[in-house]
């Protein structure tokens, strides 16, 4: 789709009071300036982000994470038409694996949830990863606000599952899922205890296939998540238990079974977390690592495409490439170079250190 030549105050109305078609429309335009990397539409994307801030903060964020195979796809499909059925409206960011060819998706997401794909109160939105590290789209985040915009209040991301995926969908969302087959509780030196500590919730699916298998799964990552600690803060003045402890669920998505517990078990969640404020802290500190990330990514965007930087690295990759000069050396005449070139003098080399330099030569 190419992206919309509409103002953002057009974009703004389709997407907040449009009808259905209209609305849907003006979101897909939105979430495609989002992602262009066109000067010009990135300031047409800050300036829609700013109109629809005011519009957002109403949903529920739920990132859903696990290996390829462990049914995603499927139970996102479930737990989105059993939503749907309670009176809420769905949108789903599911973020595909790049093709390193042509940078398309490759696992086709949406065609795969063919019947919430097409329901009035769904919107789903697939997105390449387009190498990001942690598999979550560059844009998720910003997708998430037009879907919330929209008036969609429960937002779903999906990511790969691979690498550290399950850490950025984490550090996103309002609560992080992550999904295990039966056999992983047989081999715990298996899980990793970081995406572990990640988890507010397991959720065991295929349970069906073979139930003791998901029993003992469900037992022994029970296990290691009381090892792993707990998410809140003890209310001892009132006397209230507000710390949210990580659970275990057994659920099959294919067969429709055990998606109504889950979901009771996430409502029980947000109830909690929201009582004792620690919802809200999240999305604060969220806002505030997103904002520390997108400066990170433009100041290396911007360095790379510095004119002095681009003359002056080819030559320094040779000597490093070559065993001639240290990458720590490189990196550092870099850095400096584009700080001088810039105005800057904090990173400017001392008359010693120039001096040692010359003489190291």
């Amino acid at each position: 789709m190419a992206v919309s030549s509409l103002p953002s105050s057009a974009l703004f109305e389709a997407i907040v009071q449009g009808g259905a078609a209209v609305q849907r429309r003006g979101m897909a335009k939105a979430i495609t300036l989002l992602e262009s990397t066109r000067a010009d539409h990135r300031d047409q994307a800050d300036a829609l982000l700013t109109q629809l801030l005011s519009q957002t903060g109403r949903s529920f964020r739920l990132g859903i994470s696990g290996v390829p195979g462990v049914g995603k796809s499927t139970f996102i499909e479930a737990l989105g038409l059993h939503l749907i059925g309670q009176g809420h409206r769905v949108a789903v960011l599911a973020v595909d694996p790049s093709s390193s060819i042509s940078g398309g998706s490759i696992l086709g997401d949406k065609t795969r949830m063919e019947h919430l794909s097409v329901h009035p109160q769904a919107y789903i939105r697939p997105s390449p990863s387009s190498g990001t590290l942690g598999g979550v789209a560059e844009k998720t985040r910003e997708s998430m606000l037009v879907c919330e915009a929209a008036g969609y209040d429960v937002v779903i991301v999906e990511t790969v599952g691979v690498g550290q995926s399950e850490t950025a969908v984490a550090n996103m969302t309002d609560m992080f899922v992550l999904l295990q087959l039966p056999n992983a509780g047989d081999d715990l030196q298996a899980i990793k205890k970081g995406v572990m500590e990640l988890a507010d919730l397991v959720v065991i699916n295929k349970a069906d296939l073979d139930a003791s298998a998901a029993t003992r799964a469900e037992a022994q990552i029970t296990s290691a998540l009381r090892l792993l600690g707990l998410h809140g803060h003890p209310d001892h003045a009132h006397h209230v238990e507000t710390l949210w402890h990580p659970q275990v669920v057994q659920i099959s998505a294919l067969h429709n079974r055990g998606v109504d517990a889950f979901w009771a078990k996430v409502s029980e969640f947000r109830d909690l977390q929201t009582r004792n404020g620690k919802l809200a802290a999240r999305r604060q500190q969220q806002a505030l690592s997103w904002m520390w990330e997108r400066i990170d990514a433009g100041l290396k965007h911007a360095f790379k495409h510095h004119e002095a930087v681009r003359d002056l690295l080819p030559g320094l990759t040779a000597q490093v490439v070559s065993g001639q000069l240290p990458a720590s050396t490189a990196a550092r005449q870099l850095l400096q170079l584009a700080s001088v070139m810039s105005g800057g003098d904090a990173a400017r080399p001392s008359r010693s250190e120039t001096a040692a330099s010359s003489g190291m030569r």
